[in-house]
């Protein structure tokens, strides 16, 4: 388990890292993010929506108290990335260009993977003790 909690904050703080450090300039409109997103065709008017965003789902992964938003935020980090995936190869990026969405994807899934068996192991053991402590009242109250 140890081990796995390890590779689930390395990856964490990878997915961090890469999507919270830029989302910055998108949140502040930097002159770079804009003159990146006219390049890609996009709007300016996008960027601080898809920083806050991203930040938002940084957040969630981060500290995942409630599951169905950590799910989304997953979600909406992968279609982020997927989405810039596409719009850098449709203006004709090279395949070298990308490798770091493509290590983003990585990241996202490993800490996708082992977030899942994290808590998979956590409710076992919580069932686990569950079990134990029904067997235990079932035996004192049978006698």
């Amino acid at each position: 388990m140890r081990k796995l909690i390890i590779t689930y904050w390395i990856c964490t703080g990878l997915v961090a890292l890469l999507m919270g450090v830029g989302s910055i300039p998108n949140i502040l409109s930097s002159a770079e993010s804009i003159a990146l997103f006219q390049e890609l065709g996009y709007p300016a008017y996008l960027l601080p929506f898809l920083g806050v965003a991203k930040l938002l789902g940084v957040i969630a992964i981060i500290l995942p108290r409630f599951p169905r938003i950590t799910e989304w935020a997953y979600a909406g980090l992968t279609f982020d990335l997927a989405g810039a995936t596409y719009s850098f190869l449709a203006i004709g990026t090279p395949i070298e260009g990308i490798f770091i969405m493509i290590f983003g994807f990585l990241v996202i899934a490993g800490s996708y993977v082992t977030h899942h068996k994290i808590r998979k192991a956590k409710m076992n053991e919580m069932d686990g003790n569950f079990s134990n402590k029904r067997r235990i009242n079932k035996h004192h109250s049978a006698q």
